[in-house]
Parts: structure tokens; C-alpha cells; sequence
């Protein structure tokens, strides 16, 4: 027996007993005649002690242990003389009678510390020595609390879990699929799926009304904090039921999560917000709303005082800044760099000061009289003591997205993104199909399998792109602090429909039978009402940890340019491997 106990579990009630433990060593370190060694498992730290008067081969061994050498600790439990209040075990150590080296290590190149001496690369090179680090333990416990709190919750509800395929059928529409050669079909490629959806509507069909799967899924897509070319969803599906349905179950899933995995008591019910909504205040479809400074249109207002680049916008808006009227103008003009950076993409930004005593102060004040400039500051629900930051343009959505933008900034300035505070919400009522001018045809803004709704079904048969712009899909979306960690909807059920929504699509006859064959034939065989849901993993358990990466949550990542540098992968695979397969790399040759 390598060990009777963890590193993490002895307390002054094991006292007198005698223990073996197996951990790597955190430290050691000589005092008197004395040597400490600080033991560690995944479970915790444990001192040992080596006493002064201990035979000279256990002295010897004791003293030759390096930093993360693997050793088995066989003593007695006894009391320290010199408590540590912040260790767990840090009433006890352990009275060696033995030590056995099981493994020695190398110098690791980095610390094994809390706060490390590595930087991000040389640590994700290593990822199994970050790996022993508090921080990512703790980290990937939380992942495997929030797995088990979500198999409970469902198995509770009814929900089978059940496995799809991983190799499946490529039918891209939107992010880029992973492809995987066939050695046995030559010429032929699988896909990696981005999602399990076909497959759980077609279990649906055969009958498995309550679905669900911690799935691993990928997109070949650029990558971001909170992005990874394989990512694992909460994947779930529900036959015979409406939105509400769908809603009401998981919103009691996610109270259930918070109370369970971290103690928080959310709100109940979760409030809800059409996406339209979202747009014009927060100019966002995943709105924080821990704080207000909503976006507030001025166009009415800001208009016709001959002032060209108002005066020729379609669209003006504005945020009022609590309090920060009394920002320098070296403060607004770095602000207004900032919003010219690419990210934003603004041309440029006007501000008024409201000042406590009721004056304005404008970067448009020759244009506009402190007459005009009260009126906009009433449209914008400024206050004494704020700064309006106002925008323009002629795409209405563009100027809110980019004023949503410079919202999130000043929050973040302002100190009013709390990440111990958490502010859920449901997003409805998207739009069924965006508009692309460049391709000039119409996408679906979830997918492909989104039903409309119904009330909107005239407007899905007609042939007129401004009554198909007025579809809204029956959709929603799990929003929490500014990020969106799931959406579903509710899925179509009839072959017809099906068939409708890929040629708004511009997916023709031919081209949707050999994509979606399977999945229109099966509706004609009894396909239920039904419609799921599916949370983003990885984003939760950041959000449950208080992190905007999910990087630690995840215990092998990729960097941000796709890769592992632990293993090396992606890698250019050997000439017999791509022969069997009957595959020619064809480079490309730089000009």
C-alpha cells in the first residue's frame, strides 16, 4: 500500500497514529538539526519532519530530496509546536520513521507555486507541472462539481444521457468544420460536429423525449479568451414542449448550479429581454446588466442645428457616465482614441458634460445652445455630475453595437463589473435570418433547424426580403454578466417547414438532400414537437470561478493560435500515412 491517508485529510484527532502517505515534495528546508519537508497531493500539503536525532540514513535521505521528487512518508501523527492557521493539516505534521524515493525530478523550469515564476507559454508547455498548481486544481474541481450538479439535476428530471457520433456528416453553414480523411472511403472526409443537433432531433424522433450529453464538440474557427477549437457543451433536448417549457427547466438547472456548486442565490424568476430590446439599450444580444448607463437614441433631439456629422447620420446615440464629468480633456481625448481602435471601429466621439451646477460643457458647443444641450441631456437621462458619450452613423446597429462597446469599457472603469455579483437573463425573440450584403442571401442567425414563430408565419412564406427581415426566430439565449453561456429553440418538426426554411436560405432541393436527406425523411415518420438547449461548459465554469478565460478550465488547452506546444499538435503527419489515405499536400507558394 503506497498510503493510508492524503496529503489533505490528517487532523489533531489523528494524533498517534501511524501514517504513510505519497505526494511530491512542495519544499524542504533545514532548521536546527532539523528537516521540514512540505508534502503534496491533490488533496493538500502535509509537513513532515525529519528529527535531529533520526537514523543517519534517514537524515541522509531526507536531505537529498529535490523539488517535486514523488516519495512514499511512513511516521506518526503528532501535534505542531508551531501551528500554520492557513494550512488545513496546519495543526499536525508527521514524525518520520521512513522515507522512500519512489521517482526523482529534474529542476522543473518553472515554480509549483500558487503565484509562479512562468509565463503563460513556458507554463502551457508544461502544462502537467501547471497542472499540480493550487489555482488550476481548484479550477478543474469546480469543472467536475458543476458535471456532477448538472447529471444530478437532469437524471432527476427525467433526462437519459446518451452518446453521438463524433464522425459525422460535414454540412457547414456558419464556423468551419474539422474534417477527417477516410482511409477506407478514399476521397471521403468525415466531420468533427459542432454540435450534436441533427442527432438529437432524431432522437426525439425515435422516442427519447428528454435528452442530454456533456459533449465534446469543435469549430475550426479564430480563437479568443473565451473560444478553443474544442470546447464541450451541456447538450440537451425535450420533445412535447413550448418555449416556456424549456425555460422554466433551466432556469431551475442554473439556481440549482449556483446554490449548490458556490452558494449564490440567483434571481426567480430570471428576467427576460427580446433581443430587440437589447440591441437599442446595450446595444448588445448579451447584455451585462449588472449596471445601467443604457444606451439612449438622440436623434430627434441632436439634429438639424447644423452640425454636418449629426445632421447627416441616420442614427445618433448616447451613454451617460455617472459621475464623470469631472474626466480632463486628456482623459476624453485618450478615450477617444480609444473607441477609434479597430475593435470599436467609431470615427470619432462627442461629449457633454453635465456640471453639478447645471452648466454644459461640449466638445459641439458652438452648434448647440445650453437650451439644446438640456434636451440632451434629458433624452439621455444625464444627471448633474455625468458625461454623455455620443455616437453616430448610418447603420443603426453598427453605431448601438460600438456605444455597447464603450458601455462595457467605462463599467469596467468605474469599477461596476462585480464579478462576485451575477445578473442572468433570457434574450427572446431574435430575428429568424440576418442579411448578408456581400453574398446577397440570407443566413440563419442560430441555424438552420430554428422554427419561427408562429404568430410570424405569414411573414416566412412570402418572397419579400423586408417580410422575411420581420421573422423572429423561437429562440433564446442564457446571458450571465456579458457573456452568453447557452441558447436553444425550439427545433422544426415538419418535413415542409424544413424544406421552406432551406430555400430562404438558398439551399436548393438537391443540395439539402444530400446535406440533410436523413434528418427531412425522418420527420416524415412522426416527429414530435421539440426544442433544447445547449450551455457553453467551459464558459460556465469560468463564470462560476470568476474568470473571462476558459482556459484554466479546461486541463489541455490550445494557445491562441490553435495549437498544443505541450505535444506539438496540429503536425504534418508521414508520407505512408497520406498515401494510405490517398491524400497530396499541396503547399502554398508565396508570391
Amino acid at each position: 500500500m503506497y498510503r493510508t491517508h492524503t496529503c489533505g485529510e490528517l487532523r489533531l484527532a489523528n494524533c498517534g497514529q501511524n501514517v504513510t502517505l505519497a505526494g511530491w515534495v512542495q519544499k524542504s528546508r533545514k532548521l536546527g538539526g532539523m528537516t521540514f519537508i512540505d508534502l503534496r497531493d491533490r488533496y493538500g500539503i502535509t509537513q513532515l519532519v525529519v528529527e535531529a536525532d533520526a537514523p543517519a540514513e534517514l537524515v541522509d535521505t531526507a536531505t537529498s530530496l529535490g523539488r517535486e521528487f514523488v516519495i512514499q512518508a511512513k511516521g506518526e501523527v503528532v501535534e505542531r509546536q508551531s501551528k500554520n492557521p492557513k494550512m488545513a493539516t496546519g495543526d499536525i505534521e508527521i514524525k518520520l520513521d521512513a522515507i522512500t524515493i519512489l521517482n526523482k525530478s529534474a529542476v522543473p523550469p518553472f515554480t509549483i507555486e500558487d503565484n509562479s515564476d512562468g509565463g503563460e507559454d513556458l507554463r502551457a508547455k508544461y502544462r502537467y507541472l501547471d497542472l499540480r498548481r493550487n489555482p488550476l486544481r481548484e479550477a478543474l474541481m469546480l469543472r467536475h462539481k458543476i458535471a456532477h450538479e448538472v447529471r444530478n439535476f437532469l437524471d432527476s428530471k427525467g433526462f437519459m444521457e446518451i452518446e453521438t457520433p463524433y464522425l459525422i456528416k460535414s454540412t457547414p453553414e456558419g464556423a468551419r468544420d474539422f474534417v477527417v480523411p477516410s482511409r477506407m472511403n478514399p476521397g471521403q472526409f468525415y466531420a468533427l460536429p459542432q454540435s450534436p443537433q441533427t442527432f438529437k432531433q432524431l432522437l426525439m424522433v425515435a422516442g427519447y423525449d428528454r435528452y442530454f450529453q456533456i459533449v465534446r464538440c469543435f469549430r475550426d474557427e479564430d480563437l479568443r479568451a473565451d473560444r478553443q477549437p474544442e470546447f464541450t457543451q451541456i447538450d440537451c433536448e425535450m420533445s412535447f414542449v413550448e418555449q416556456e417549457d424549456v425555460l422554466n427547466t433551466f432556469e431551475e438547472m442554473m439556481r440549482t448550479l449556483f446554490k449548490n456548486v458556490i452558494g449564490v442565490e440567483i434571481a426567480n424568476p430570471i428576467p427576460r429581454m427580446s433581443w430587440f430590446d437589447a440591441m437599442d439599450k446595450y446595444g448588445s444580444d448579451k447584455p451585462d446588466i449588472r449596471f445601467g448607463m443604457t444606451i439612449h437614441e438622440l436623434t430627434a433631439v441632436a439634429k438639424g442645428k447644423g452640425f454636418g456629422v449629426l445632421d447627416g447620420a441616420a442614427y445618433i446615440g448616447a451613454i451617460a457616465v455617472p459621475g464623470a464629468a469631472e474626466y480632463t480633456r486628456k482623459q476624453i481625448d485618450e478615450l477617444t482614441e480609444w473607441v477609434k481602435r479597430p475593435q470599436v471601429g467609431a470615427k470619432g466621439l462627442i461629449y457633454i458634460k453635465v456640471n453639478q451646477d447645471g452648466s454644459f460643457k461640449s466638445s459641439i458647443d458652438k452648434f448647440y445652445s445650453p437650451e439644446d444641450l438640456e434636451k440632451i441631456a434629458a433624452a439621455a437621462e444625464a444627471s448633474k455630475g455625468d458625461l454623455i458619450l455620443i455616437m453616430s452613423g448610418d447603420n443603426c446597429r453598427k453605431v448601438q453595437t460600438m456605444l455597447g462597446v464603450l458601455r462595457l469599457e467605462m463599467g469596467n472603469r468605474l469599477g461596476l463589473r462585480n464579478p462576485k455579483e451575477f445578473a442572468p437573463l433570457w434574450i427572446v425573440d431574435f430575428p429568424l435570418l440576418e442579411w448578408d450584403d456581400e453574398t446577397q442571401r440570407f443566413y440563419a442567425m442560430h441555424h438552420p433547424f430554428t422554427a419561427p414563430k408562429p404568430e410570424h408565419e405569414k411573414y416566412f412564406y412570402s418572397d419579400k426580403k423586408e417580410d422575411l427581415e420581420k421573422v423572429c426566430a423561437n429562440a433564446y439565449d442564457f446571458v450571465l454578466n456579458g457573456s452568453e453561456l447557452g441558447g436553444g429553440s425550439i427545433r422544426i418538426h415538419n418535413a415542409d417547414v424544413q424544406k421552406r426554411m432551406f430555400e430562404v436560405l438558398g439551399i436548393g432541393p438537391e443540395e439539402a438532400e444530400y446535406k440533410f436527406g436523413f434528418i427531412i425523411n425522418a420527420f416524415r415518420f412522426g416527429a414530435p414537437p421539440h426544442g433544447g438547449l445547449a450551455f457553453g461548459f467551459d464558459r460556465v465554469c469560468a463564470l462560476f470561478g470568476g474568470s473571462d478565460s476558459i482556459r484554466d478550465y479546461i486541463a489541455f488547452p490550445k494557445n491562441n493560435q490553435g495549437r498544443d506546444v505541450m505535444i506539438d499538435s496540429p503536425s504534418e503527419i508521414d508520407q505512408i500515412q497520406l498515401d494510405e489515405l490517398q491524400i497530396d499536400i499541396r503547399k502554398k507558394v508565396e508570391e
